[in-house]
């Protein structure tokens, strides 16, 4: 037989609660002398069925769809009677300390009588029960998260300041905002009541967690997470409030009193090891909530539920709620002994280690979850990278027609308008990719190990055509890509400054940061345009196709005249030159071109034994003296052994055998320019093995590499290219051509005894190509012409000291 109901103060809260739910917690609070009867109000009565509360009619509706034909519920049949069948609060807020002990660590219970998890989540997934109704959590879980981490006082956040206040009041006055609000606030209101009562009334932790899970049966997983942990937020943000501004607000203090606020504040260094048991257990709630919250935010589009990083984790995600919320429940039983019993109950009870407890299980759930998610993040950028690097294929097809370049420069150094994405080298001001629209660009490509001698030329090179800025060889603008490991985001210290240091040194325009280059990018250009480790460049037209894969080699032959730096371009500049020495000097020694121009005999020579060059040097001057020609001699190193070379040059200047660069950037520059002019011939296919001028190139360069050589030429004709074993022997056998000068001339008289010697000797010839550079298939020997034989080497140089390390030799 049913009860009769006294009409008291709690007599509104079962008509009342639905329009006002917040109301409820406030009115038990402040009538602890309430009837027996009363909650019985909150009860079934015996034999009587008691109808399920269902929400406000249009609430759930304004927010959240539902597939059609199915009716949506806020919970099934019965669930009402798991929320509602409550104990005794009369009798939760008069008992003794020691049955109040008992029940506030209710959850050490559960947690050992529950130790079998697949019979406790085998109970909370037949619970589960979606209708299909989806909701986006994250504006919710950004409020919730900006409570509890003001409640903690979380110093990380706090420390945020003013922006995340702002973009959180933002957020607030967004229309689906406020609607998803109105739609919610009674079921986080119901969980929120569900939380406070079970904890006073000491039900075990379980059954207070299952009590939720049937509440909302009917949510996605991470949903019910959201939305119990918004409830939990209102009940544990209303006592940090209250504590943070009791002292400054009138009505705040009156409340703080009744819930004995001012003396559990006054004792808090007693209580320090359980709040900073509570606030670690919260940091780890919102930690997994994030964690799921993130899963359900996966572009399906990129990764589908039967990739196994994410059905690991989805299988896990019904434990990773249930410890969840089964932490809030505890958390909310400490908060509610400490409001309603005072610091003294609490102080007395045992150390926290049930928080502590739930901590730790809780941690090692986000930590799986977390390395899932990493899985799950690291699939996804790997579809993404796929599939934008064939954007990219597509975009530089050359059959597409663009009308301008911006598409291809976006699509490579940064799409989004929000960033100025370059620096200007001559201002040093940030700047926009609209300053490069329909010009032609030269993109150089390079690591952060640039040769100090390159980019001295470079920058020399650059700086010349911008002085005549009207002509038509300088109308073009040079944007350097840095190609920086991504394996470590965001990049180290030590790589930013190297980044930094040489950025600041470039005249040209610059990316303003090398992350800006995507993966997908620099997998385009190591595959598409062949980078390795040497810098290229790249040249788009006006409408951003590529004229030529690599025009560095260009540029170093023949500087700005090269523009606008396209394939046609080259070999017309290769069809107009010829085996002379002004092509071999040409800008980089004056004094040689001064020689040139009046008709001087000239030895260029170089190699890294003193006693030859003495030998050399000697023979030399003496066999101009005697045949009575001007003769000038130029030492210009090797394209290795810098160090060597650097103490053979001060011997020579010392001894003053001959003349000799002093400038080791001169004889970097003349090697990087013998050695593009074979790649540059390798990269047109037009190697020509019959190509008299590519046979003296490959002479020379295999020479360097045997030991020394000389070039003998008169004026800019170029008489003899040999090696330092025939040279020098044909100096020391004068006397026997010299009856030929008469007749022959000088020039021809030694060539042709030079050659009797270089039949004989035949110096042996090699080729050692880096991997950076397209290798040819096969190769004649220049001095046999027969094809020579391709090997395999690793080379290990330790003597370089920024010379040419991964160059041709």
């Amino acid at each position: 037989m049913a009860q009769k109901i006294n009409p008291g103060p709690l007599h509104p809260i079962l008509s009342g609660s639905l329009s006002n739910p917040a109301t409820a917690p406030q009115t038990l609070l402040k009538d602890p002398d309430a009837k027996p009867g009363v909650d019985q109000q909150l009860t079934t009565t015996s034999g009587a069925t008691q109808p399920p509360i269902s929400s406000t009619p249009g609430a759930d509706k304004a927010f959240i769809s539902k597939p059609s034909g199915t009716q949506a519920h806020m919970m099934s049949p019965g669930a009402d009677q798991a929320f509602l069948t409550k104990p005794s609060i009369t009798k939760a807020l008069t008992m003794n300390p020691s049955a109040s002990h008992a029940l506030i660590r209710a959850d050490r219970g559960g947690m050992l009588s529950m130790s079998d998890d697949n019979v406790m989540m085998k109970q909370i997934l037949n619970i589960h029960a979606p209708d299909g109704r989806e909701f986006d959590v994250r504006p919710l879980l950004f409020l919730v998260e900006d409570i509890l981490n003001r409640s903690t006082q979380h110093v990380d956040y706090i420390t945020k300041g003013t922006q995340a206040q702002i973009e959180l009041e933002e957020r607030a006055q967004q229309a689906s905002y406020v609607a998803m609000l109105e739609a919610l606030t009674y079921t986080i209101d119901r969980i929120a009541c569900e939380l406070s009562y079970k904890a006073l009334g000491g039900s075990d932790a379980h059954a207070t967690t299952t009590a939720i899970f049937t509440l909302l049966s009917s949510y996605t997983w991470d949903a019910k997470l959201v939305l119990s942990l918004s409830a939990f937020a209102l009940n544990y943000g209303e006592f940090w409030l209250l504590a943070q501004i009791y002292s400054t607000n009138q009505l705040a203090k009156s409340m703080a009193i009744l819930r004995q606020l001012p003396s559990i504040l006054e004792h808090t260094a007693p209580l320090k090891s359980r709040f900073d048991a509570l606030n670690n257990l919260i940091r780890t709630m919102i930690d997994v909530t994030r964690c799921v919250v993130e899963f359900k935010e996966l572009p399906s589009k990129y990764i589908s539920e039967d990739v196994p990083a994410l059905t690991t984790a989805m299988s896990h995600v019904p434990t990773a709620v249930y410890w969840t919320i089964r932490s809030m429940v505890a958390c909310a039983a400490q908060i509610t002994a400490l409001s309603s019993m005072g610091h003294e109950y609490a102080i007395s009870t045992t150390e926290p280690w049930e928080l502590s407890t739930l901590a730790y299980k809780l941690k090692n759930i986000h930590e799986h979850l977390r390395q899932q998610l990493q899985f799950c993040y690291q699939y996804i950028e790997e579809k993404r990278d796929a599939e934008s690097y064939l954007i990219l294929l597509n975009l530089f097809d050359p059959n597409v027609i663009h009308l301008d370049n911006m598409k291809i420069l976006k699509a490579l150094i940064y799409a989004r308008d929000d960033k100025l994405p370059l620096l200007d080298g001559a201002t040093k001001r940030p700047v926009g990719l609209d300053l490069l629209r329909r010009k032609s660009v030269l993109l150089l490509i390079s690591r952060l190990e640039f040769s100090s001698d390159e980019l001295a030329i470079l920058e020399q090179i650059y700086n010349e055509s911008r002085v005549h800025a009207t002509r038509l060889e300088s109308q073009y603008e040079i944007v350097w890509i840095p190609v920086v490991d991504r394996s470590v985001v965001p990049l180290p210290a030590e790589t930013m400054t190297k980044f930094e240091n040489l950025r600041s040194t470039m005249p040209w325009y610059s990316v303003q940061d090398p992350l800006f280059i995507e993966k997908p990018v620099i997998r385009f250009i190591k595959e598409v345009w062949h980078f390795r480790t040497k810098p290229i460049l790249v040249v788009l037209d006006p409408q951003g196709k590529v004229v030529s894969p690599n025009a560095i080699h260009m540029m170093w032959i023949w500087g700005s005249t090269a523009f606008p730096f396209t394939s046609l371009r080259e070999e017309a500049l290769w069809r107009e030159e010829t085996w002379r020495l002004d092509l071999l000097v040409d800008g980089i020694d004056p004094l040689i071109l001064n020689w040139i121009r009046d008709g001087k005999y000239i030895f260029l020579y170089g190699g890294d034994d003193i006693e030859w060059v003495r030998r050399f040097a000697a023979a030399a001057r003496s066999v101009a003296s005697k045949a009575g020609v001007p003769l000038e001699m130029a030492y210009v190193g090797k394209s290795r052994k810098r160090e060597l070379v650097r103490k053979v040059t001060g011997i020579i200047n010392v001894e003053k055998l001959s003349y000799a660069w002093q400038d080791q950037a001169m004889v970097w520059f003349f090697w990087t320019r013998l050695e593009s002019m074979l790649f540059s011939k390798i990269q047109l296919g037009r190697a020509d093995d019959q190509d008299p001028m590519m046979q003296q190139i490959k002479k020379l360069l295999s020479y360097d590499r045997e030991g020394g050589w000389a070039v003998l030429s008169h004026g800019s004709n170029i008489v003899v290219n040999g090696h330092s074993t025939t040279v020098l022997p044909a100096l020391g056998g004068y006397d026997e051509w010299k009856v030929y000068i008469a007749e022959k001339g000088f020039d021809l008289a030694f060539k042709e005894y030079h050659d009797k010697l270089h039949d004989v000797a035949h110096p042996c010839c090699r080729f050692e190509f880096p991997t950076t550079i397209r290798i040819p298939e096969s190769m004649r020997c220049p001095e046999c012409h027969r094809v020579m034989e391709k090997y395999t080497t690793f080379l290990c140089c330790h003597d370089e000291q920024g010379g040419l390390t991964d160059s041709l030799f």
